[in-house]
């Protein structure tokens, strides 16, 4: 078979492309306003884009009246963000900042999500994360316009915060213990709990 995306319905197109990319590693994005207000939600649609410099990359859609998110609106106002890892211990929280709120609500403090005082950004990161990573705006680069046009932030990593006990030789990341979740289709994700070398 084989499918023209620009043919079929906006949310038809999504389930499909969403369904095949998989598993997606999740962004949960923490980002404040100039004026304070802290938002914290996840995006799936999320990356590494470079080790040198360290840079990743996320993509926050417009909403179906073209309007932007608060998670962008935050981060053009304050050049800075925090994407915080999710292990699967910390699934149904994140889930639950994904929720719909009026500007200006704080998702994290809704959801029971313990923050911290960042380093070096003025984003807090959420605390029980086991990878977080403190970055810097690099761009943001608009892909389309108006409902469900996207928002491609680009993001220079400062600083990696990591648990000490998922560190293998002080040197990477042990996937086993890291427990950390992708998003698939719909309700559904997987967990890195199987993992295979070749």
């Amino acid at each position: 078979m084989e499918i023209d995306l620009s043919t079929l319905p906006a949310r038809e197109a999504h389930d499909l492309l969403t369904s095949a990319l998989i598993p997606r590693p999740i962004a949960w994005v923490s980002s404040v306003s100039a004026q304070g207000h802290i938002n914290l939600a996840p995006f799936s649609f999320f990356s590494g884009i470079t080790w040198c410099p360290a840079t990743l990359g996320f993509s926050v859609v417009n909403r179906p009246d073209g309007s932007r998110k608060d998670t962008i609106r935050n981060i053009e106002e304050t050049k800075n963000f925090v994407v915080n890892m999710v292990s699967q211990d910390l699934a149904s929280r994140m889930v639950e900042t994904s929720a719909t709120l009026p500007h200006g609500i704080n998702e994290a403090q809704k959801a029971g999500v313990p923050l911290v005082q960042s380093k070096i950004v003025v984003a807090p990161r959420v605390k029980e994360a086991r990878v977080a990573f403190e970055c810097a705006l690099d761009q943001i680069v608009t892909v389309g316009n108006g409902a469900y046009a996207g928002n491609l932030v680009l993001g220079t990593i400062l600083l990696v915060h990591i648990k000490d006990e998922l560190l293998e030789a002080g040197k990477t990341v042990d996937p086993i213990r890291f427990d950390v979740i992708g998003r698939l289709s719909g309700t559904r994700y997987c967990r890195t709990g199987s993992v295979f070398e070749i």
